[in-house]
């Protein structure tokens, strides 16, 4: 017998072999694999898309996603399933780790004065970038001495424009210092908008880490920041995106995690380093 996901009645039904065929097609395309667990909530998105699109049912929408060829619709749909939940200063021990000790260590490893390359993937709604460009400014003496470009890509279009914006909740920003947030924000409303300076201090990106051609540009960065994203991949594709941050890298350059993350279980390419703050990942020197 075929089952359904438990769905609104009018609408168009999702059988499991629909749901099924479009897990592999989306890990395929993006590396994102959804468990059964997370069923209703692709259900209810694939819907939605269909609704929005006219599309009879889910096979002719299907046929449209995948021979579609501009590709508009699939990024209308990555945009609905992934999740963006971050606020400012999130895993803070990171941040305080970054410019007590990987910053030091890069410097004094550093030949030239080409600038000091971070990249943050996923961006979400840009708090982790612009967290990390506000601890700069605020922690770190050598941004009088050094350059620092900061890039920050994600998967999600629509998240991106968000990021752009640089306007966000109390709750985004609870954790921001008094100071910084009269600094650095004004009030709009009940948000908080950005101040300009300090949007354009970051450049934000439009990269899927599953298509090698959206990846190869990203090279000769010196931090990493992926925190949160690589739970939602299977070991393949963790995998994959371990060697994707690893070209992206100078030797010796050191990538960020989750909490919950551990790259010594993805790849053995990155050594551990223990630092008083936090524990990350270095590419070796001896590439130098």
């Amino acid at each position: 017998m075929t089952s359904y996901a438990s769905l609104p009645e009018t609408g168009p039904t999702i059988t499991i072999e629909d749901f099924l065929k479009f897990k592999e097609f989306f890990y395929r395309r993006t590396g994102i694999s959804f468990e059964a667990s997370k069923r209703y909530f692709v259900d209810k998105r694939l819907v939605e898309r269909i609704e929005a699109t006219g599309t009879a049912n889910f096979r002719s929408y299907f046929t449209m996603l995948r021979f579609q060829a501009s590709g508009e619709e699939l990024q209308q749909l990555t945009n609905l399933m992934t999740v963006n939940e971050t606020y400012f200063l999130r895993e803070e021990y990171q941040f305080k780790c970054l410019v007590d000790s990987i910053l030091p260590e890069i410097v004094r490893n550093r030949n030239g004065a080409d600038a000091i390359r971070i990249w943050c993937i996923p961006s979400s709604s840009g708090e982790e970038p612009y967290s990390i460009a506000m601890c700069l400014l605020e922690r770190w003496a050598g941004i009088t001495e050094w350059d620092v470009e900061i890039v920050s890509s994600d998967i999600d279009t629509s998240i991106l424009r968000r990021a752009r914006a640089g306007r966000y909740s109390a709750r985004s920003v609870q954790n921001v210092p008094a100071r910084w947030l009269e600094k650095y924000f004004k009030g709009v409303g009940d948000e908080y908008q950005l101040s300009d300076d300090l949007r354009h201090a970051v450049e934000f990106t439009r990269v899927n880490l599953s298509e090698a051609a959206d990846t190869l540009v990203y090279r000769n960065f010196d931090v990493i920041f992926c925190r949160n994203l690589l739970i939602y991949f299977d070991d393949v594709s963790r995998t994959t995106a371990a060697e994707t941050f690893y070209e992206a890298m100078n030797p010796g350059g050191f990538i960020c995690l989750g909490h919950s993350e551990s790259m010594s279980r993805i790849s053995s390419l990155f050594k551990v380093r223990k630092f008083p703050d936090a524990i990350v990942y270095q590419k070796g020197l001896e590439s130098r």
